[in-house]
């Protein structure tokens, strides 16, 4: 069993079937892809897992517990985490003012840490975004304002600003979309450290095969909301059904 298990997923909009009999599992600790042409239905699976969208039939489990129906927050309090297409971050707002904004949480009428045991001072609360900047390698840029940011740097501060949160599960919907290759790779190195220093799980969305394969223990190929392989990245290179899916033919 996964830390996260899909099971019979199936979703209509209207006459389109975006998700059809999907099962997926994915193993706690790992690194997760899921890729496929464009209209596969990636996205609408995503959005499946983070709770945006209710399947019409099927079930998604995160560590025995269903995540259906459950609002946004009530997902993050499971211990998941999403990281957008585009970074959604507090663009007027410093660097250190955007990794502060997530050390808070509204429960109960109060403001308390969330997810960070007893911490409950600002000096505490200072010296923890000081430490998620140092560990994301921003702690330099604190001072400036997140509009200001390249997009690779954008996309590091929202990273840090999931990991305040110390999710089990971090889903990335192309967290390297629109990047020159060097910020690519300075992500992809950023997510390898990530991984090694935290017990955490990440499923990926991904069009740019370089960071699959750089990334990706597991692959599953999606294909007209239907999964095609489920497969280690050595497997999947030259696969037929992969081929197939992504060129429109099979190949020999």
């Amino acid at each position: 069993m996964g830390i996260l298990e899909v099971k019979g997923v199936n979703k209509r909009f209207g006459g389109l079937q975006a998700l059809g009999d999907v099962n997926l599992s994915v193993a706690e600790n790992t690194v997760h892809a899921i890729i496929g042409p464009n209209g596969a239905g990636k996205s609408t699976l995503l959005n499946v897992l983070v709770g945006k969208l209710i399947p019409d039939s099927g079930s998604v489990m995160f560590d025995g517990q269903s995540v259906l129906g459950r609002k946004p927050y009530e997902i993050n309090q499971l211990g998941i985490s999403r990281v957008f297409q585009t970074p959604e971050i507090f663009a007027e707002l410093s660097v250190f003012e955007n990794v502060m904004i997530p050390c808070f949480a509204k429960r109960d009428g109060a403001f308390r840490m969330h997810a960070i045991g007893d911490v409950k001072h600002e000096a505490d609360i200072h010296d923890m975004a000081a430490a998620i900047l140092e560990d994301v390698n921003m702690i330099d840029k604190r001072h400036m304002t997140a509009s200001s940011l390249s997009r690779g740097d954008k996309r590091r501060l929202e990273m840090a600003m999931c990991l305040v949160q110390e999710p089990r599960l971090l889903l990335l919907d192309e967290p390297t979309a629109g990047m020159a290759r060097a910020d690519t790779n300075n992500t992809i190195d950023l997510l390898k450290e990530i991984k090694e220093k935290r017990d955490i799980t990440m499923a990926i969305i991904e069009h740019d095969m370089h960071v699959v394969f750089s990334l990706a223990e597991r692959i599953t190929v999606l294909a007209q909301g239907t999964p095609l392989v489920e497969e280690t990245p050595e497997n999947i290179k030259g696969h037929p059904k992969v081929r197939e899916a992504y060129l429109g033919e099979a190949q020999v």
